[in-house]
Parts: structure tokens; C-alpha cells; sequence
């Protein structure tokens, strides 16, 4: 078994144990979200199926100045994200944690997969 094989193991577990709490958090928080309809249409556009999950796990996950500054975008780019602020009132704090526990598994094991691309590359892993 090569070096990169080995490493390209570690970040594709990761991704894996994220799709599984992908779909936990989808049908624990989101579906509560999209029932309720005063959130209904407070998720950002999705452009394909479950990319609402996404939208709300950004948005309970990401610091508040940085959504602040997103959903101010005055090119109108505050349609595209979830609304944090009405999120925050109508989840828990499991739902919080899940949320932040998904989207950052997602985002590292992602910036892993590319780094090792780039790595491999640049550098002959064989």
C-alpha cells in the first residue's frame, strides 16, 4: 500500500462519518426547520436537493460576524445563505453542536482530499 493511499484513508473516513451525520442532522434539525413556517423560507436557495442542510449547518457554524457580513452583501447574496439570526431562535443547542460537528468534518476532510491532490501533484507520493 502506497504513502498516498494511506493518507488519502484518514480524510475519507472523515467524509464518510460526515455524510452519516449529514443525514442525522437533516432529518433531526432541517426537517423541524422546513415544518415550521416561520423558517420555511429563512434556509437560502437550494440548487440541488439537501443543499438547505448545508445552508443551515453554514450558518449555525460559522461566527457571527462573518454571516453578519455575508447576509450584508449588497450585491443581494443574503438570498443564497440561511438567516442566522431566526435559526439561532428556533434551534437547540444539540441541533448547534450537530450542525457545527457536521460542517466542520465536511469542510476539513474536503481541504484535505484537495491538499493531497495538490500535494500529489506537486510531490510523487510513489
Amino acid at each position: 500500500m502506497s504513502l498516498f493511499s494511506t493518507l488519502l484513508a484518514i480524510p475519507m473516513a472523515v467524509a464518510l462519518v460526515g455524510c452519516f451525520i449529514f443525514v442525522i442532522f437533516g432529518q433531526i434539525t432541517v426537517r423541524k426547520l422546513r415544518n415550521n413556517p416561520g423558517t420555511k423560507h429563512e434556509l437560502g436557495v437550494e440548487f440541488v436537493s439537501g443543499w438547505d442542510i448545508f445552508n443551515v449547518a453554514q450558518a449555525l457554524s460559522l461566527p457571527k460576524s462573518v454571516m453578519q457580513r455575508i447576509r450584508s452583501n449588497p450585491q443581494g447574496g443574503s438570498v443564497f445563505f440561511a438567516n442566522y439570526e431566526l435559526l439561532y431562535e428556533h434551534t437547540t443547542v444539540f441541533d448547534r453542536l450537530l450542525a457545527r460537528v457536521f460542517y466542520w468534518l465536511w469542510m476539513s476532510s474536503a481541504f484535505a482530499l484537495i491538499m493531497l491532490m495538490v500535494l500529489d501533484w506537486i510531490w510523487d507520493f510513489d
